[in-house]
């Protein structure tokens, strides 16, 4: 397994190994061992998988607040995805920065999106699927959202607007700045 941290190192890249032939590969996507001895000591409590229709759809960037904070470890279990961590902790040095990279079925590569970071996607093929594990169970009173095309975070998504499917939920999203960050760069620590 390669772990390389991006440019707001909270956020890793995560590869598995990959062992493959003429009938198709293997991989460990997930060893408790193998993430505690990459400096990775998040439990995880939930999975969950969500499948996408449409090509250019667009979920999030969500979040949910403490005590109910989600840590995610995603990964694309079929096409091809674009996925983005914003760093929303209040008084961290990457506030309202993101990163992103792409995911697919074929790179086997997943995203480690720390507690107090807004995450989304967009499909990049039709019936894309996402697979990721949570590190708290589903809270709904304490989820929130941040609008995926806040203009203050800048975030570079591979389609343009027009080819974009997103719910009414998430369209209404407020501005990073139209809203308090749950979230310090302390409670990180």
């Amino acid at each position: 397994m390669d772990v390389r941290p991006l440019k707001i190192p909270a956020v890793k890249l995560v590869t598995p190994k990959r062992f493959g032939d003429h009938r198709g590969f293997f991989e460990e996507t997930y060893n408790r061992d193998q993430f505690v001895t990459a400096g990775i000591n998040t439990v995880f409590v939930q999975d969950n998988h969500s499948m996408s229709s449409e090509m250019g759809t667009v979920r999030g960037l969500h979040f949910q607040a403490p005590p109910s904070a989600q840590a995610k470890l995603v990964r694309c279990g079929r096409g091809r995805l674009f996925d983005v961590a914003v760093d929303i902790r209040k008084g961290s040095p990457t506030f309202g920065q993101w990163v992103g990279e792409e995911l697919s079925f074929e790179n086997g590569r997943m995203l480690l999106v720390p507690a107090g970071f807004a995450h989304g996607f967009m499909t990049l093929e039709p019936d894309t699927e996402i697979v990721y594990k949570c590190s708290d169970t589903y809270a709904p009173k304490t989820e929130g959202a941040v609008r995926w095309d806040d203009p203050e975070i800048g975030i570079e998504w591979p389609l343009k607007p027009a080819e974009i499917k997103i719910s009414d939920k998430d369209a209404v999203a407020l501005h990073l700045s139209e809203q308090e960050s749950p979230f310090t760069i302390e409670d990180a620590k």
